[in-house]
């Protein structure tokens, strides 16, 4: 950093010169801990030229525009408020002696202000003044004005210490803006980075869904295509069998004919479930009143379910427009894996309810849903729970916890392709020891007053 030379004058006391060079050495060294361009300005006011004899001093900054100068600092009776200016000054590029000097970026001594145009009083008036500008990068930031109540107060000798004072505070500020600019670019990296980690770890999730949606898709053609075909040479073994039963009366014939057609039957609504996983199913909506479903189903497999069902039904139910059988279907799977997981003992419980699904709470279905209304389905249990690391695969196809030889594998994937094929989607919640919960979501018809009930049965 250049810092003009400082020489006395030919007659200056040369303790004031001592003393000055202590001033600017003292500051040169404080520069260090300056943190910022306000306590610069109140620093050099108050402790440079304050420091130095001079019995009244005002410092400028210039704005970003390079239009207008606003004070920003005082030392002398123009500031009797400590670090404070009651309604600073504006003075604008070119108007007044200090205006000027911000214009023409040069220094000037008036010796008599009273023979001077572009003098603008002030509420003291003052008959010498001295005004240097603040220079950083080139342009204008600031300048630093010192008026005196006598004339020709000014000499040689002020314009140099003045213009040390000017030449250091100007590379401090280049000092200050660069290390503000420093600090935003880093700001801007780390803002950068982190919506860098964001894009890369919301790209992986979206591939990682993208792939689940395709390979769910490949297998439902596949499943679907399959249940098809093998369902067609059920039907023909199903029927055949029939036919055989009613050829003959032997008992033992008989019993292994019953044997083959319930094997048969199992097959067959195996087939079913994995038309419905894959979305295949053949569906015939209608207008649905859950509560009454489950309360029919209640009472209907009272005697299968080998304890009491606690069911808390929502009043004024929204209805819903889906397939009967199927969700029928549904609600059986659903609680024959309450029954399971509570064989052992334990609470099972159904429970209906209307609520107002919005879009933060996709990320809990196996399926995006619209805003709007929904009827939700909740079949819960205090059983043994689901391990966490198999939550994600509890929808997927012949993934199951239950011993080899029971159950079919497809109950839940079933219970997810009929969901996403009628507009809703289905969630599952699960903690050892805890039990879990499984919630179907349908979309609720817009008004119950439009439509009507199908009977029950």
């Amino acid at each position: 950093m250049h810092k003009p030379a400082v020489t006395a004058p030919q007659g200056w006391d040369p303790n004031a010169e001592a003393s000055a060079l202590r001033t600017l050495n003292t500051f040169a060294v404080d520069l260090i801990g300056i943190p910022n361009s306000d306590d610069l300005f109140w620093y050099v006011a108050q402790n440079v030229v304050g420091r130095l004899n001079f019995v009244d001093c005002v410092i400028y900054q210039a704005n970003t525009e390079g239009t207008d100068l606003q004070q920003v600092a005082a030392w002398g009776e123009k500031n009797p408020f400590g670090r404070s200016i009651l309604n600073p000054l504006v003075i604008p590029f070119g108007q007044g002696i200090t205006g000027q000097v911000a214009k023409t970026q040069e220094a000037i001594i008036i010796e008599d202000l009273l023979t001077d145009r572009n003098y603008i009083p002030d509420t003291q008036v003052a008959r010498s003044e001295i005004c240097v500008p603040l220079i950083s990068h080139g342009r204008v930031v600031g300048v630093i004005d010192c008026e005196h109540p006598a004339p020709n107060a000014f000499g040689e000798a002020e314009l140099e210490i003045l213009s040390t004072i000017a030449a250091i505070t100007g590379a401090k500020l280049e000092l200050l803006a660069e290390a503000e600019r420093s600090t935003q670019r880093y700001q801007e990296l780390v803002t950068s980075h982190a919506q860098l980690t964001q894009e890369i770890a919301a790209r992986k999730a979206l591939e990682a869904k993208l792939f689940e949606v395709r390979k769910l898709e490949a297998l439902g053609r596949l499943t679907g295509r399959f249940a098809h075909e093998f369902n067609n040479i059920l039907t023909v073994i199903l029927g055949n069998l029939e036919f055989l039963e009613f050829g003959t009366n032997d008992p033992e014939s008989l019993g292994f004919l019953n044997d083959a057609k319930l094997a048969g039957g199992r097959g067959s609504r195996l087939m079913r479930d994995m038309l419905a996983f894959a979305q295949r199913t053949r569906l015939e909506p209608v207008v649905l009143d859950i509560n009454a479903l489950v309360t029919e189903f209640s009472l209907t497999h009272k005697g299968d379910l080998a304890r009491d069902v606690d069911l808390r039904l929502a009043q004024d139910l929204w209805l819903v427009s889906a397939d009967r059988k199927a969700m029928e279907t549904v609600l059986f799977n659903l609680v024959e894996n309450a029954k399971d997981a509570t064989a052992m003992g334990g609470k099972v419980v159904i429970q209906t309810e209307n609520i107002f699904h919005t879009l933060a709470e996709n990320s809990n279905l196996s399926a995006a849903l619209p805003a709007g209304r929904y009827v939700r389905l909740t079949v819960s249990d205090t059983g043994t729970g689901i391990p966490e690391q198999r939550l994600s695969q509890v929808f997927d196809p012949f993934f199951t916890t239950k011993p080899i030889g029971t159950g079919t594998g497809l109950g839940l994937s079933m219970v997810q392709g009929f969901t996403q094929q009628s507009g809703g989607g289905v969630t599952c919640k699960s903690e050892i020891g805890l039990g879990s919960r499984f919630q179907v979501c349908l979309p609720a018809l817009p008004e119950r007053g439009n439509h009507s009930l199908t009977k029950s049965g």
